[in-house]
């Protein structure tokens, strides 16, 4: 068994239990996982990872994730949110809004944190047909995931260029600091969504 250590290591690892590596990632896609699909984008640069195959279980699993969680908002309603008063919260402007730009979240709530958790039990609460959700649904995962597994592999192709194997350190620098300004980016998109409700 391998240790990782250091970035190069990690690469490998993932290299060797690719198979386990894609299960995890569509289990995480299906939270919409952002840090997740970045790196594992990153990971496809360097050959760890398949970048067609990656994009699929990405694609894969946000379609489901979100189909589940339709099923459970117009199966259970909001009832069950009642004990989480920020998660009901947002999802009482979620459906608000659904009826009138239900084509713009559907294709954007994946990117604004707040938003991206519970949007799938709002359209669910909503009067959206599920025909409508899932056409709709499918497309969104597939920008989506084409649109972030890309940008964690277009990062992973600059840095590659930017450093040798002896700067592994500088690698993780600079993977920690785009992963972390992928996140501010996503926490402003949330305050701006709010702001919109």
């Amino acid at each position: 068994m391998i240790y990782p250590t250091d970035l190069a290591s990690f690469l490998e690892l993932l290299r060797l239990y690719g198979d386990e590596a894609y299960g995890l990632i569509f289990a995480f896609a299906t939270s919409h996982s952002l840090l997740l699909t970045l790196f594992a984008g990153y990971a496809s640069s360097s050959g760890a990872l398949d970048l067609g195959t990656l994009v699929a279980v990405v694609w894969a699993g946000s379609f489901l994730g979100d189909a589940v969680r339709f099923w459970i908002g117009r199966t259970f309603g909001n009832r069950w949110l009642s004990p989480f008063p920020r998660l009901y919260r947002t999802s009482q402007i979620v459906v608000r809004l659904v009826d009138h730009y239900y084509v713009w979240l559907i294709l954007f709530h994946r990117y604004p944190h707040g938003i991206r958790g519970v949007a799938g039990f709002a359209y669910g609460m909503s009067k959206l047909p599920w025909p409508t959700f899932m056409a709709f649904n499918f497309v969104a995962a597939g920008l989506w995931s084409g649109a972030i597994v890309s940008a964690g592999h277009a990062f992973g192709q600059v840095s590659e260029k930017l450093m040798s194997d002896a700067f592994s350190g500088l690698g993780i620098v600079m993977l920690v600091v785009f992963l972390v300004l992928s996140w501010v980016l996503s926490r402003k998109l949330e305050r701006v969504a709010e702001e919109k409700a």
